[in-house]
């Protein structure tokens, strides 16, 4: 399940491209098909990025030509192991709400990207989340859990004051927002549940499939609940390369 449109991000060959908070993987293969491109991924979580390098490693070897570096790491995003103005572009996807220090992971995303190139910034939109928060307290009292939850506004003006510009906004994966406040109504790890485990088999075979009728019902629906928001923005100054 894909958040960032990456036809909205301008990728020549050879870029690099880091996804910070990668999680399993899923950014990283959808900039692997581009194969001209450089990937790194980071997160925090050792599971999540062994899973995301054996996703990436079967990628590679399925492909007939698999050019291009890839390389998913376990790092804190608050303290990132690269050098100012290092990547030509940055994915930061349904992370800020898990940090505590979330100002410092911003500075951070933004210290790593190149002048002039595009940040992609994703967080669970304010209204689905706060039903969730409403429905149940495990749900975001759990450790790692969600910790805050961004109205648009104040994270754009975040991360403009961080010095980016934002391009504009999207809403994604309004079907995915009944899911979790179902989840939520049962117990939020109560996966076995009969009806959890009916929507989500919905959710899989809507992700799958691309059925028009869902595609459409999930354009309808996205601008009242959708369950994230994504902001496409551009590091201030110009690059001299």
């Amino acid at each position: 399940m894909l958040t960032v449109d990456f036809s909205r991000l301008d990728l020549p060959k050879g870029s690099w491209v880091l996804d910070a908070g990668c999680g399993t993987g899923r950014h990283l293969s959808e900039a692997f098909r581009r194969r001209d491109v450089n990937v790194v991924g980071i997160d925090k979580s050792r599971k999540d990025a062994d899973a995301a390098n054996r996703m990436l490693n079967t990628m590679i070897g399925a492909a007939q030509d698999g050019g291009g570096i890839k390389l998913v790491c376990v790092s804190d995003i608050t303290r990132l192991p690269f050098g100012d103005e290092t990547f030509d572009a940055v994915i930061c996807s349904e992370v800020l709400e898990h940090i505590p220090d979330h100002r410092q992971a911003i500075s951070e995303i933004i210290r790593v990207l190149k002048p002039g190139k595009p940040l992609v910034v994703s967080v669970p939109r304010y209204l689905p989340e706060r039903i969730c928060w409403a429905i149940s307290d495990d749900y975001h009292h759990e450790e790692g859990g969600h910790i805050r939850i961004f109205r648009k506004k104040e994270l754009i003006n975040l991360l403009e004051n961080a010095g980016t510009r934002c391009n504009g906004t999207a809403w994604k994966h309004s079907l995915h927002s009944p899911y979790w406040w179902l989840k939520c109504l049962v117990g939020h790890k109560n996966d076995g549940h009969p009806l959890v485990r009916l929507y989500h088999r919905f959710l899989v075979w809507d992700i799958m499939k691309k059925p028009f009728l869902t595609r459409v019902l999930d354009r309808v629906l996205n601008p009242v609940i959708a369950k994230s928001i994504v902001v496409y923005l551009q590091k201030g100054g110009s690059h001299g390369a």
